[in-house]
């Protein structure tokens, strides 16, 4: 299977696509990858590290004042004819887009060239790129149902995200010695992204002199930016690190995760069935992590808290009631786990073989 894959911007696009990648290898090794994104973010650097071919396209967000977004779609139609000039040299059997504006510019370049299309998307509100190229792609696989309901039902299916087929599978390590934490203590584990927020750091300074009696132990993530600011708090029960490099096993360990609601993170705690306080970014295109979030509340399998309404005294009241309520955590356990969907690549990759009638490969 010869396969181009157009992901941009994000580890929220990117990471997905890089999980399905990695599966269709194991189940056809001699499958050739070509990666389609920009020429400075993220998958720049992490695609060709990880030994893909790659193309980056210079291409930019349709943000800004008239004048900027002028300029961007002017970069963008230039960008589909660069896209098509790598596709056609490379003449994969499908193109699969994930997400960002250049994924846009490879699926736009594929329909020109009759070649098989499909797209993913991760979140509950359908992003802009994947907005505009609903009417060119032969399939659409997405991870909520409110998503769901707003594709063209005929030629979408609600598969899931392939991250959760990722760290379904893994074998964790033991991580109580890594973070010094107590093994016979109940674990938060606190975390706002690799970047953190200034925002929850701010709160968190007055609750994590709050949290050092608890009978519970926290693993406090405040982001790299602000490690250094935020380190001297530290305390025997609350520890504090700038980043976790294995979340997948510190999940595993986690009896209550605080995070936000982007779509791997989501995808990561409803495959494990960790109980969550979500605190959706609502600094992100079309608040589309409070939608997200709102899936997994509607379902009973986590609780929420706005950004806008988060305080010191509610914020550990919440922790309190539910760390220390088994039953609780058992419901918010089972119920996550019914919105995971750990066969997410495997199911995504029999689509696309039938797509190319290959079901002899499945």
């Amino acid at each position: 299977m010869k396969v181009v894959v157009g992901a941009g911007g994000t580890g929220g696009h990117l990471y997905p696509a890089l999980a399905l990648v990695d599966y269709i290898k194991k189940q056809q090794p001699d499958s050739q990858f070509l990666f389609i994104g920009t020429k400075d973010r993220l998958e720049s650097q992490v695609v060709p590290q990880m030994g893909y071919d790659y193309v980056g396209l210079n291409v930019k967000g349709l943000v800004g004042n008239p004048l900027k977004k002028a300029y961007a779609a002017l970069l963008f139609v230039k960008s589909i004819s660069a896209a098509k000039k790598e596709i056609k040299k490379f003449k994969p059997d499908i193109v699969v887009g994930f997400g960002g504006y250049p994924s846009a510019s490879a699926i736009e370049a594929a329909f020109g060239l009759k070649i098989k299309t499909l797209i993913h998307e991760q979140n509950s509100i359908i992003g802009l790129t994947n907005k505009i190229l609903i009417k060119k792609v032969d399939k659409i696989i997405c991870c909520y149902q409110k998503a769901y309901q707003e594709f063209p039902q005929e030629k979408t299916l609600l598969l899931g995200n392939p991250r959760a087929s990722v760290i379904s599978h893994e074998v964790p390590h033991e991580i109580h010695d890594k973070y010094h934490l107590d093994k016979n203590k109940k674990l938060v584990t606190i975390v706002m992204g690799s970047l953190g927020s200034k925002s929850v750091n701010d709160i968190m300074i007055e609750a994590i002199e709050k949290l050092k009696n608890k009978k519970y132990q926290v693993l406090y993530v405040t982001g790299k930016p602000y490690y250094d600011t935020m380190k001297q708090y530290e305390n025997d029960n609350v520890k504090i690190v700038p980043y976790i490099d294995d979340m997948p096993s510190v999940m595993h360990a986690t009896d209550l995760i605080i995070s936000r609601a982007g779509a791997s993170t989501l995808s990561e705690i409803t495959a494990l069935g960790v109980p969550a306080i979500l605190i959706p970014s609502p600094y992100v295109a079309s608040n589309h992590q409070e939608y997200n979030a709102l899936e997994l509340v509607n379902a009973n399998a986590a609780k929420m808290i706005l950004e806008k309404e988060l305080q010191v005294d509610r914020l550990i009241d919440m922790m309190d009631s539910m760390i220390n309520d088994d039953t609780t955590l058992c419901v918010l356990k089972e119920n996550a786990k019914k919105l995971g969907r750990p066969q997410a690549c495997q199911d995504i990759y029999r689509v696309m073989t039938e797509m190319l009638g290959d079901t002899n490969e499945i």
